[in-house]
């Protein structure tokens, strides 16, 4: 049988709204009666009903995360971080993909979903800011990644130019010099491939060379099989570069895997590096460097943006919150290139 606040109130022998007041956290109850309501909780198995709370409080404890593919291993691993922060909330999370679809982010932002969740955790591809600000508007957002203009929403992400100013110039002070780039994008939803090639172009100015556009080679998704493929289309030109910055990880795994099969050694002929951390690359063979985002802090700051946001009971500007990354060297780029 599930006991009652009432159930715990008479063993106590206090009121209900005392009991209440010790399962709530208020601060002003004496110690010992805190110490009985206590006791009693742990004697009965008591157990708090959620969503009895939330429906007083006119909230669903339910928060959504928006992502545009969930085999993507970095948007995978974050949503693992976003559900362990919301926990500590006592928040349940409905996770949604879009597939970076103009139309389904537009449902998204707009709160399709607006009856049953509590707020939103977001990262768009294909919005504008008209979109997103409307949906901020309807339902408390938090942003992730580029955002597309300021408006209502708080954002959340890294530094992409200075993140991939650093990996750039981590391989120029290895001894590269034709230092290519896959992942390039010039598309509405290529935000962050803008900034990363910015980045990189900027490492290689400060070094004193110019950037060389045969080295950029485009990718139109971010997966392994198009990091394989760019990886041979550079190739193919004739002009072999000695390292290459992936824009992300899966690109970097796929140039890895089309450089063995051209016959190249990872890092002593081409060195690589990525973006995003994620666990495969520090599994393969060899190790992948890559620029490590701070998952863990990204999530928690997006879910307590969102918190306060959900308590604030005036309107607040929104917030723009940095989070940090840092170069983790592996195999992939240790060794300097070959004479």
């Amino acid at each position: 049988m599930r006991h009652r606040l009432k159930d715990v109130a008479e063993r106590a022998g206090v009121s209900v709204k005392t009991v209440s007041n010790v399962v709530n956290g208020y601060v002003h109850v004496r110690p010992d009666t805190r110490a009985r309501v206590m006791e009693a909780i742990a004697a009965l198995d008591y157990r708090p009903n959620i969503n009895a709370r939330n429906l007083r409080r006119g909230r669903t404890g339910i928060i959504a995360l928006a992502v545009p593919e969930l085999d993507i291993p970095y948007f995978a691993e974050l949503a693992k971080h976003v559900v362990s922060a919301a926990a500590q909330h006592e928040w349940t999370v409905l996770i949604d993909q879009t597939n970076g679809d103009p139309e389904q982010e537009r449902l998204v932002a707009a709160g399709i979903r607006d009856h049953m969740i509590d707020g939103l955790i977001f990262s768009p591809l294909a919005l504008g800011g008209a979109d997103l600000d409307a949906g901020a508007k309807a339902t408390p957002m938090v942003l992730l990644g580029e955002r597309v203009a300021h408006g209502q929403a708080d954002h959340v992400a890294i530094d992409n130019v200075a993140a991939a100013r650093d990996v750039t110039a981590h391989l120029l002070g290895s001894g590269r010099r034709r230092i290519a780039a896959i992942g390039a994008q010039d598309t509405a939803e290529g935000a962050t491939a803008r900034l990363r090639l910015a980045g990189y172009g900027e490492a290689l100015r400060a070094a004193g060379l110019g950037r060389d556009d045969t080295l950029v080679a485009p990718a139109p998704a971010w997966h392994r099989a198009e990091g394989a493929e760019a990886m041979r289309a550079l190739l193919a030109t004739g002009a072999r570069p000695d390292a290459v910055v992936c824009f992300n990880d899966t690109l970097a795994l796929g140039a890895m895997r089309a450089l063995h099969d051209a016959g190249l050694r990872v890092p002593d002929d081409v060195a690589v590096a990525g973006f995003d951390d994620i666990e495969d690359g520090r599994f393969s063979v060899p190790t992948l460097t890559t620029v490590a985002p701070d998952k863990v802090e990204l999530a928690r700051i997006a879910v307590d943006l969102l918190a306060a946001r959900l308590a604030s009971t005036e309107g607040t500007p929104p917030r723009e919150q940095t989070v940090p990354h840092r170069l983790i060297p592996r195999e992939s780029t240790a060794t300097a290139p070959a004479s």
